[in-house]
């Protein structure tokens, strides 16, 4: 069966192809693009007019039939042209018993080509093409008789035309992009030369469900329009686009034969309405879960209840861009949102996250120039510092925290982090810790003359990091002409395996000092014998372990609790060092009757420090309570209790000194303490008022020496420029009359009032030993003292 109409100037490329589509019916994108191939050999065959002879195996994913089709056109010009209007097709099922025939007549023409092809049970199929005749017309009969064969056609270049037609076993789903270079779309708007253009006569959306938005959203997205001729190519463009959308999960274009043109059907399936929105976070068995549900909500919260759009996910409204920026802002920086999984029928998306897992973590010994270097320090007096551990997810918060702490050991000049990809699983990371050591150790060499011990030479050496464990020794040894003393001390800042942060300090010392107790005053009394000052010599040693009093080690611990006990024996000499305890008033200066003392003592402190800087605080306050409880065992059976505590608090002062600076802090800054001792005491345990410590303006001891004691201190410190600040200051110490409740009254018998006042101003210089102190004091005896010290008063 034929038929026949007459057409104005028809491009038999056109004729061919959409014989083509005619036979394959509707086509998905991933078929347009198959069978496009094959459009292409049969547009360029005719196109030529070659005599050559074209052979092409094909393979048929489908039951293997015959096929025959026969092209006869007629036309009166050689030259044919490329007009599309008033494109009529029609077509009938194409099945064995139903061949299908389309007519397409163009006039005028003088050319005839006649086509066939046979495909036989073997699934071998021959194409050939004999030079076209003179005719007076062209008609074009195709003729199908079998079921749709899909296969991929693969030109081979070269003299003969030959094509290699292998079967696809299956059709492509993902849609390649139709144009990726500004070449390819100028081809896709003014239509490929090799493409044959026709009339669109209507445009059809079908699945859109009458939302007016969703059809809007393909009209907006379609380059084809009614009226305007197209190309296969740019159908196929426009079912990416409007993918591309990302508002619908499947798209297809249909071409159908109307007698006014083509119509195209645009079938659409839309995305399901968003219900929920997830994290999957990679990898899977190190999932902490760092988004909070809420956090999700928020974001994304606006869109439930919408249909999805993929896009707005991504560059849209930047929602994936806030959720990354919720993961800086929360020190989540190895944090990443890698994929978005295809929405569930029930409208939930599965965002995939890389939560940067912490695969390991490695301690670096590097130089100044960065290279490596074989390191002292054993590598898990680092990490044992560092909260995040191996499977931990990388936080810059807590990380900051960690270099901190790694820093404030002392040992190391510098701490740097950075990372690499994990090397069991690429999506976790291996934590570099490189440190570059500092020297720890130091010795030193002194002489001089004393009072008290005369011509003298000292020695000292100190080491931070004893067999690369973080263990502190401090020795100090001086020899002089009257005595030998030493002071070595043994420190282990957190003892091995302990999950507390337990420390511990052993010493063993032989002090000598002239008592506070038994000097100064307004008179001066010596011992009976010499005449000389009398001299305190404490023999002894002890231990001490300390900890914070909190359950997190790595968190900034409010309380620190201290427990030692300590022995010394302790005897009153002269300056020979020859025992001597009765003064020229005839007051005992022990508490035995020979002169030396054992004091056994178990000592307990706790601290609760809230300062914003221990070292130079401006806001936040210290409180520290401690008792000493001796054990009457040894020389004199000692037995009191001694009880200090004291309070300090820091406030930014509301007002300002003119002409200084007045960009850093200024602050207020008090302390009151006291304390009181119950039970035996010995004279030179006595508190001792005055001095640098105490209050300003008089010197060491002279206000008083108590049983009991009460002190208040006021300062006002202000910066002036660069490193250097000042202080205004108030100091008042009273022994509460408690001066004749100790053994002697070695204040009333020396002339020391039992309280006083003192005022004035300092300066504090930074330094590397820290706030280096200086005071000028003036006390309410109308004296004045130069106090000299390192660090704040309090």
């Amino acid at each position: 069966m034929q038929k026949k109409q007459t057409q104005d100037r028809f491009d038999p490329r056109t004729l061919a192809l959409w014989a083509t589509i005619a036979a394959l019916g509707s086509m998905s994108p991933a078929q347009a693009e198959t069978h496009q191939n094959l459009s292409d050999i049969a547009l360029n065959t005719v196109a030529s007019g070659a005599e050559n002879s074209v052979t092409a195996t094909a393979a048929s994913t489908t039951n293997p039939v015959e096929q025959e089709m026969s092209v006869v056109a007629t036309s009166d010009e050689t030259n044919v042209s490329p007009s599309l209007t008033n494109v009529v097709f029609e077509s009938a099922p194409t099945t064995p018993e139903a061949p299908t025939e389309i007519a397409l007549v163009q006039e005028p023409t003088d050319i005839e080509i006649s086509e066939s092809i046979a495909v036989e049970e073997t699934g071998v199929a021959e194409l050939t093409a004999e030079q076209p005749v003179v005719a007076p017309e062209t008609i074009v009969s195709a003729v199908v008789e079998t079921e749709t064969v899909d296969m991929a056609i693969t030109p081979i270049v070269n003299e003969t035309e030959e094509f290699a037609i292998q079967p696809t076993t299956e059709l492509e789903t993902a849609l390649v992009p139709v144009a990726e270079t500004p070449e390819e779309e100028l081809l896709i708007a003014q239509g490929a030369p090799s493409e044959a253009r026709v009339l669109v006569a209507e445009i059809a959306i079908n699945g859109t469900g009458g939302n007016v938005e969703l059809e809007q959203s393909v009209v907006q997205a379609i380059e084809t329009q009614a009226g305007r001729p197209t190309t296969v190519t740019q159908i196929r463009a426009d079912v990416n686009r409007i993918y591309a959308t990302g508002l619908f999960s499947n798209v297809t274009a249909t071409p159908e034969d109307t007698p006014f043109g083509v119509k195209v059907t645009y079938e659409v399936v839309p995305n399901p309405v968003l219900s929920n929105v997830t994290v999957q976070a990679l990898p899977l068995d190190d999932n902490r879960g760092i988004t909070p549900p809420e956090v999700i909500d928020n974001i994304f919260g606006d869109r439930y209840g919408q249909i999805i759009n993929l896009n707005d996910f991504q560059e849209g409204s930047g929602k994936l861009g806030q959720l990354e920026a919720w993961y800086q802002n929360n020190g989540y920086d190895l944090a990443k949102v890698v994929g978005i999984d295809e929405p569930s029928s029930d409208g939930v998306i599965t965002l995939v996250v890389v939560e940067g897992v912490i695969e390991d973590i490695r301690v670096n010994f590097i130089n100044t120039d960065n290279e490596p270097v074989e390191g002292k320090t054993r590598e898990f007096i680092v990490t044992r510092e560092v909260q995040l551990k191996p499977g931990d997810v990388f936080n810059r918060a807590t990380a900051q925290n960690d270099l901190q702490r790694v820093f404030n050991l002392g040992l190391f000049e510098d701490v740097q982090l950075d990372f690499t990809t994990g090397e069991e699983d690429p999506t976790k990371a291996i934590l570099n810790l490189n440190v570059i050591e500092a020297n720890t150790g130091s010795i030193a060499a002194g002489g001089g003359i004393s009072s008290a011990s005369g011509f003298f030479g000292t020695v000292s050496y100190q080491q931070q990091n004893l067999g690369g464990n973080n263990h502190r020794l401090a020795t100090e040894l001086q020899l002089g002409t009257r005595e030998a003393l030493f002071d070595v001390s043994f420190t282990d800042p957190w003892i091995a395996n302990d999950p507390f942060r337990t420390s511990y300090s052993v010493n063993a010392f032989r002090r000598r000092s002239i008592s506070l107790i038994f000097d100064g005053g307004d008179n001066d009394i010596d011992l009976a014998q010499s005449g000389d000052r009398p001299r305190i010599n404490r023999l002894g040693g002890g231990v001490t372990f300390s900890r914070p009093l909190s359950k997190n080690v790595f968190a900034r611990s409010d309380w620190r609790g201290s427990l030692g006990l300590q022995y010394q024996r302790v005897t009153i000499t002269d300056g020979d060092g020859d025992v001597e305890f009765i003064d020229e008033a005839g007051n005992q200066l022990s508490f035995s009757d020979d002169g030396k003392d054992d004091l056994t003592t178990l000592r307990f402190n706790l601290v609760r420090d809230k300062r914003n800087n221990p070292a130079a605080p401006t806001r936040g306050s210290v409180t520290r309570i401690g008792t000493d409880q001796t054990i009457p065992i040894g020389k004199g059976g000692i037995f009191f209790n001694r009880i200090r505590g004291s309070h300090s608090f820091y406030v930014p002062s509301p007002l300002k000194l003119p002409l200084v600076n007045k960009e850093k802090p200024h602050t207020l800054a008090f302390n009151i303490q006291g304390g009181t001792i119950i039970g035996d005491l010995p004279p030179y345990e006595a508190f001792s008022l005055g001095g640098s410590n105490s209050v300003r303006g008089f010197e060491e001891g002279d206000v008083g020496s108590g049983r009991h004691y009460l002190q208040a201190t006021a300062e006002y410190r202000f910066p002036v420029f660069s490193v250097v600040g000042g202080a205004l200051f108030v100091d008042y110490a009273t022994d509460l009359g408690s001066g004749d409740d100790v053994p002697g009254d070695p204040a009333g018998t020396r002339g020391k009032p039992g309280d006083g006042f003192g005022y004035g101003i300092g300066v504090r210089v930074d330094s590397p030993l820290g706030n280096i102190r200086v005071d000028y004091g003036l006390n309410d005896e109308g004296d004045s003292r130069i106090h000299f010290g390192i660090g704040e008063r309090f």
